[in-house]
Order: C-alpha cells, then sequence, then structure tokens
C-alpha cells in the first residue's frame, strides 16, 4: 500500500464536488431511438464533416431549455435564496483530459447554444478538444488553482462560484457528459447545474414501430435535476423534449456538420 497527498491536478475536481454537494439531485432517464441522428452523421461523414453525438445533444438540449426557462436557471444566496433565470443557454462539456501526467475531468463552457448552428459547436468542441491543457488559455485559471495552497484554492473555487450573474459563464446552464465512447450504457451525474445530461453509446436494440418490432440505433440518455430549483414535471417535460428534438432531428440552418470523440 503507497498513500501520498492528492495530486494538484485533481484540485479542481474536488473543490467542485465539495459545492456540489449543497444539490439536491433527482435522476431521471429514458432510451432516445438515434436513427435520424445516425442518418445525419452518415451524410456528413461521407462528406468528410462528421460530427459527434454530443454536439446534436447540445444542439438540441440548448433550444428545448430556452423553451423551459425555468430550468434554465441556478440558484445561490445561502440562507436567503435567490433563483436566476437566464436568457441565453450556455452548455457546459466534460472531457477527458491528461494535464501533467496525470488523467483529469476537464470542463469548457459554450455560450449562446441556443442560437448557435450545428457545425459552429462541432468546431468549439473541437476547439476544446484537440488543445493542450498545460497551455489553453481557456484553462489557466484551472491552473492557477491547482498551484494555490489546497486552503486558499477552496476559498477561491467558493467565491468564484458564488455569484449568480457569473455562474452562467462558469459553470454554464446546464451540463453535458458522456461516456458514449465506451461500453457504457447509462449512468447519472450531478455537473453543478439545475440540469445535467449524461450521455451513454448508441448501440443496436429492438425498437416497437407501426407496430412491429425493428431494430434501431438507441441511446440511453439521463437527466439529473436540481429539485431546489425544479420539480420531477418541469424535468420529465425538458427530458422529453430532448428526446423528440433528436429522434425528429432537422437542424434549423443549412450548414453542412463537421467531428469530434469528446469524452467526459
Amino acid at each position: 500500500m503507497s498513500v501520498a497527498p492528492l495530486a494538484p491536478q485533481r484540485r479542481h475536481t474536488l473543490f467542485f464536488l465539495e459545492q456540489a454537494r449543497a444539490i439536491a439531485p433527482v435522476f431521471l432517464d429514458t432510451e432516445v431511438d438515434m436513427a435520424r441522428v445516425v442518418v445525419h452523421r452518415a451524410a456528413g461523414r461521407a462528406a468528410g464533416r462528421p460530427v459527434s453525438p454530443v454536439t446534436y445533444l447540445l444542439y438540441c438540449a440548448a433550444r428545448v431549455l430556452a423553451a423551459h426557462p425555468e430550468a434554465n436557471a441556478a440558484i445561490g444566496g445561502g440562507r436567503r435564496p435567490k433563483v436566476a433565470r437566464y436568457e441565453r443557454v450556455a452548455g457546459k462539456v466534460t472531457f477527458d483530459k491528461t494535464l501533467d501526467g496525470h488523467r483529469v475531468v476537464l470542463t469548457t463552457v459554450l455560450p449562446d447554444l441556443d442560437a448557435a448552428p450545428l457545425e459552429d459547436i462541432q468546431r468549439r468542441l473541437e476547439h476544446f478538444r484537440d488543445g493542450d491543457p498545460a497551455t489553453m488559455p481557456e484553462l489557466a485559471k484551472v491552473r492557477a488553482l491547482h498551484r494555490m495552497p489546497i486552503g486558499l484554492g477552496r476559498l477561491a473555487a467558493r467565491m468564484a462560484n458564488r455569484s449568480l450573474r457569473r455562474r452562467a459563464e462558469l459553470m454554464g446552464t446546464f451540463a453535458v457528459t458522456s461516456l458514449g465512447h465506451r461500453p457504457v450504457d447509462s449512468f447519472h451525474s450531478v455537473g453543478g447545474t439545475t440540469v445535467t445530461l449524461g450521455m451513454g453509446r448508441i448501440l443496436d436494440r429492438p425498437v416497437a414501430r407501426g407496430g412491429a418490432v425493428v431494430i434501431a440505433p438507441v441511446m440511453r440518455l439521463s437527466l439529473a435535476f436540481d429539485h431546489r430549483v425544479i420539480d420531477g414535471a418541469e424535468a420529465a417535460d425538458v427530458l422529453a423534449g430532448i428526446k423528440d428534438s433528436l429522434e425528429t432531428f432537422a437542424p434549423a440552418e443549412a450548414a453542412a456538420p463537421v467531428e469530434a470523440g469528446v469524452a467526459g
């Protein structure tokens, strides 16, 4: 057996989880028929412009959340709770990265997703996926947090997250995490936002269509919601809307798609 201090590169996760304890999570899940998405991805791949499944989820979820302002929100204020409802939708995405030899989860926040074309979302994901976490300017504050004494880092993380006005910029208004690149069917995660979506793998499964059983590409999708902010009926409406948007997928813009293996 060996015992060693927690690697500084993992401190941001520790600080986040300490704050996430305040969330009162409830978990929902569903199955999504991804046939329309798979066809769209195949067409993009054939044209040399493939798109990650995460991009489709961000695209659809942002538009659904824009129609559900009660869920596109955050709570704060301690003993005097306040709820901020945001006019725009920002998505936090997790990535599996290696920083200074340590495998860690890092995140990026993509603002204004409710109006972003599919190809723009994909481009932004690829930028973060391909960037070096040791030098990316977007991660400078995280690296600074790692260098602080642990007590000061904990305080800095807590203070940064206190402002509801800055919460959407720092944490997003919803979060997406995916383990679909591994043989994982479903999982539930709390991303520090009122709504967190978890993506499993897309796998051929039997599906009932028009009175017959057919084989279709199915993805299990989970939704964790903060019960302090919304109730189950609202969360179920959001999940149902995202499911319907993916199953009937048709991008509003005519822009051609573009792929990244996004992991988290």
